[in-house]
């Protein structure tokens, strides 16, 4: 398939260059250069151009068609994992609706026309300066419909962002450093201690720079694994210690900057455990599909003498979504979605701030 392309984009750059040959005789003769008559197109070459127009009018609906049917497969569009992400979907499904059907029309009738109105001698064109009425419908109806998609979309990222005012959520801090992450708990009082990057002391355990004169931070929890209980909403407090990062959590559709020097937000309500997530029919079959490739993979290391791959095993994730260095690419921390019980076991056998340095000293 691959081969395939490269060999149509590849003649497809040959048409091109030769076109553009074309157009420099042509240009040449309007300048009141003599060239061969044979270079310039008559009604036999205007016809034969139209009817490559609905040629590659067939193709590109042929080429979609069959993408369509052989990729046409939306993984994350079936998965989303927290409260508002159906909501983020379904913006995204009748943008894609939207497009398609717009590009499925635009496109027949830009070759349609280009076949209709090819170019005859025995024709002239006409001269049209404006239609008012043409004018003020794509002027419109494309300003109504994008004014829905961003009203909706508006209503949506409020719903996200005023959670933290509402519903009295958990509040866990993100801490961004090349190239790991770090979670912080609130504690018992859900009050995050204050911090300052000045005060990170790496002899004595504090590592993210945890003021520990205040109250509020001596029973924070300190992770580098990050469990949420399902159904309980999260405010997520972020910083960043040296460059920008991103937190970015897929299926929760959930992405936030983190900042050096500020303090973002971002809330959202798991609705779906990892276990349960792991049972989701398209999950079954994309863990399949890549412990497959695994397999191949490594019986191709097993030829080199190297060691072969682990079978993969699907978990949440926090990545980070922006180029942040050299191994950004393993800037990544795992999420665990569970039941207020399995994660309340969890959280009973974490270490307090306070004890962490007790234990230093």
């Amino acid at each position: 398939m691959t081969a395939l392309f490269i060999v149509l984009i590849l003649t497809f750059i040959t048409i091109a260059i030769w076109q553009m040959i074309k157009i420099f005789d042509l240009s040449r003769a309007i300048s009141g250069v003599k060239i061969d008559d044979s270079q310039i197109a008559n009604d036999n070459d205007n016809t034969t151009q139209a009817k490559l127009m609905l040629g590659f009018l067939v193709f590109i609906y042929a080429i979609t068609i069959f993408s369509l049917v052989k990729y046409g497969k939306f993984p994350l569009i079936s998965n989303a994992a927290s409260a508002h992400g159906e909501q983020i979907d379904t913006l995204m499904i009748w943008t894609m609706v939207l497009i398609f059907i717009v590009q499925t029309i635009t496109q027949f009738l830009l070759y349609y026309f280009a076949y209709k109105y090819k170019g005859n001698k025995k024709s002239k064109a006409l001269f049209y300066t404006d239609n008012h009425k043409l004018e003020l419908m794509w002027t419109v109806i494309p300003a109504v419909v994008l004014t829905g998609f961003i009203t909706y979309g508006l209503l949506t990222w409020s719903d996200v962002m005023n959670m933290q005012k509402n519903d009295d959520p958990m509040v866990i801090e993100l801490y961004a450093q090349q190239f790991n992450w770090k979670a912080r708990y609130a504690g018992e009082d859900n009050v995050l201690g204050k911090s300052n990057v000045r005060l990170i002391d790496i002899d004595r355990a504090n590592i993210l720079g945890v003021d520990e004169n205040d109250p509020n931070g001596q029973d924070d929890v300190i992770t580098t694994e990050l469990h949420l209980p399902v159904n309980r909403p999260i405010l997520f407090v972020m910083r960043s210690q040296d460059v920008i990062h991103s937190a970015y959590m897929p299926h929760f559709r959930a992405q936030m900057n983190c900042v050096p020097g500020m303090v973002t937000k971002f809330a959202f309500t798991p609705t779906v455990t990892t276990k349960e997530m792991r049972q989701n029919p398209s999950m079954i079959d994309k863990v399949i599909n890549i412990n497959n490739i695994r397999e191949e993979k490594s019986e191709e290391l097993a030829l080199k003498g190297e060691e072969p791959l682990d079978p993969y095993e699907f978990d949440y994730l926090l990545l980070c979504n922006k180029i942040c260095g050299k191994s950004h690419y393993n800037m990544q921390m795992k999420i665990i979605v569970e039941t207020q019980e399995e994660f309340d076991n969890w959280y009973n056998q974490q270490t307090v701030f306070k004890n962490s340095l007790i234990a230093q000293n």
